[in-house]
């Protein structure tokens, strides 16, 4: 993955996540191990904030459902962390795609 898609992901998941402003990252590992350490913190103290931001993110009810019932209990904030990434690269690239047809 290009390292401006990397970037312009992580921007929109900032906005909805409010990292600190020290946090500025466009490796995708680093920036979905510091999401797994935000959304396991939100699993146990903001939970409905939490759905919120995969609601608007347009996660898929089907797809949250499936990481919160199925996932190992070790594992949910994790994956949560992989699909929100992969939801919002997804929106980046089709972004780029419809404005170069443009």
């Amino acid at each position: 993955m290009s390292e401006t898609l990397s970037l312009e992901t992580f921007i929109l998941l900032r906005k909805d996540f409010d990292f600190p402003e020290n946090v500025v990252e466009s490796d995708e590992e680093k920036v979905i191990a510091t999401l797994t350490k935000v959304i396991s913190y939100m699993l146990d103290r903001e939970f409905e904030r939490l759905l919120q931001i995969c609601y608007r993110i347009d996660l898929g009810e089907e797809k949250l459902k499936k990481i919160l019932h199925e996932s190992e209990p070790d594992q949910v904030a994790t994956d949560l962390a992989m699909a929100l990434w992969n939801r919002q690269k997804q929106k980046v690239e089709i972004r780029k795609r419809y404005s170069a047809n443009e």
